[in-house]
């Protein structure tokens, strides 16, 4: 078992039973580093990862494409869960009302104080040929990422971190618009940090997307659309977060419907 693969078992065999609580809540804005840098020797990727309909607490690496029609047909009915509204203001929206950036705290999802940052948690997940700070079994200093936003993969190193940022799936500032600012501070960190709403991805795709919805934004990856388009159902069901009426329709729209 690799050293994320030993952090993932003390997770969530300590944290059972909040993850079971967080269940019952009914279930980036690009808050990565800021800025952006050019990836590294950036190539075609392979389309690994995980399809979101075999993954649904995000504990398992990527996003792959759904490409059958079993799956889109399924991608369609989960989606058709979603609530819709209009989108509020954003007034009082501050990053730090979700609790400070990565923090390892968050009771309630996977993950969660196993002595590692959300960050380096998420890129110990989805990275590969990890390399760890000398001394460390969590901080990831290199790795190669598949990235679903781009179709590439990115030889990645900290020394240009900004390269691959953690995009939230469902932006804070539009959780927030979208009924977050009624919550309490426990559910905001959960969001925040639940494995199910964060992803590694190229950083300008992440700097690009900032705090928009479907509608206003998709993964330049065509092929991961309809992935994409379950995740953000999947953290809506969770939250009980409502999304707005053309980012619904725009969701379905990328699995056939």
């Amino acid at each position: 078992m690799n050293r994320l693969g030993v952090r993932i078992s003390r997770a969530l065999t300590g944290g059972l039973a909040a993850v079971a609580a967080t269940a019952l809540l009914s279930s980036c804005d690009g808050t990565g580093l800021p800025g952006a840098a050019e990836p590294t020797n950036a190539t075609a990727a392979t389309g690994a990862g995980t399809s979101p309909l075999a993954n649904p607490d995000g504990t398992r690496p990527g996003l792959a494409p759904l490409t059958s029609e079993q799956d889109r047909t399924a991608a369609r009915a989960l989606i058709g869960k979603v609530t819709t509204k209009g989108r509020g203001p954003k007034t009082g929206y501050a990053r730090d009302r979700f609790g400070h950036a990565w923090m390892d705290t968050a009771d309630g999802v996977p993950l969660a104080r196993n002595g590692c940052d959300t960050r380096n948690d998420l890129l110990a997940r989805d990275g590969k040929h990890l390399r760890y700070r000398s001394g460390s079994d969590c901080v990831v200093i290199a790795m190669t990422l598949d990235d679903p936003y781009t179709g590439t993969v990115i030889d990645w190193r900290k020394q240009k971190a900004a390269a691959v940022q953690i995009d939230h799936v469902i932006p804070l500032s539009y959780g927030w618009q979208m009924g977050a600012a009624r919550w309490d501070r426990s559910k905001r960190q959960q969001l925040a940090n639940d494995p199910l709403n964060l992803l590694p991805v190229e950083g300008r795709a992440n700097s690009s997307k900032s705090d928009s919805g479907p509608a206003s934004w998709l993964p330049p990856n065509k092929r991961i659309r309809c992935a994409y388009a379950v995740r953000v159902a999947q953290v809506a069901i969770k939250y009980e977060l409502p999304v707005t009426a053309a980012d619904k329709r725009t969701m379905l729209t990328q699995c056939g419907g």
